[in-house]
């Protein structure tokens, strides 16, 4: 049976989550609601597959994929997010993670994501696949091409509002290294202040409005 650890911010959610991979015969030995807390608790529960959610308060879904393969490289991780920007699969792939999903896909695509994951293979749904692919045809800069992976962890709390210093203790920096990254993310993206971040983010839909 493979056991799997569900990372998101709400409980209706990840109680979804948990009576549908049990359909399957997919055991749930843990729940986060934060990347913090699944932190903490993975080395205990020792899971097969972490099913973590991107966006999420504090240090959010990335930061906590990081992290989570920094303590075990092994890990296997399926990040889920409600967004469809095509920014998203390329950070969580270069993360380190081995599957990406939509929380909008049909719910029988969660069980095949968890089993490819599990196996260690890598997992990425279709539509998000073509729309990807579309991407990098189009061409045209979008945040993810252009930031290095502290930059766009830096960028996406920015864009939610963050003020510098929630930033630094979020992610675990110095106030001032935050302070360099916000200089650098302006410079790259061409933007003014803090709400033309905002712009940014809306318009590669890597928040919702």
């Amino acid at each position: 049976m493979i056991r799997v650890m569900l990372v998101d911010d709400h409980a209706v959610v990840r109680m979804g989550f948990r009576m549908l991979l049990g359909t399957a015969g997919i055991e749930v030995v843990a729940e986060a609601e934060s990347g913090e807390q699944a932190c903490r608790d993975y080395p205990e529960a020792a899971p097969d597959v972490v099913v973590m959610d991107i966006s999420m308060p504090g240090m959010g879904g990335l930061e906590a994929i990081r992290r989570l393969l920094a303590h075990d490289p092994a890990a296997r991780i399926l990040a889920l997010s409600a967004l469809e920007a095509t920014a998203y699969p390329q950070r969580v792939f270069k993360a380190g993670a081995l599957g990406y999903l939509s929380k909008r896909g049909a719910p029988e695509a969660l069980m095949d994501a968890v089993r490819t994951v599990a196996s260690g293979h890598r997992y990425l749904d279709a539509q998000l696949g073509q729309k990807l692919a579309l991407a990098q045809i189009q061409g045209g800069a979008s945040p993810a091409d252009v930031l290095t992976a502290r930059e766009f962890a830096v960028f996406l709390q920015l864009a939610q509002g963050l003020t510098v210093s929630q930033i630094a203790d979020n992610l675990k920096l110095a106030p001032s290294t935050v302070g360099t990254h916000l200089y650098n993310i302006k410079q790259k993206l061409a933007a003014g202040n803090q709400a033309e971040l905002t712009l940014v983010a809306l318009r590669w839909g890597l928040m919702e409005a």
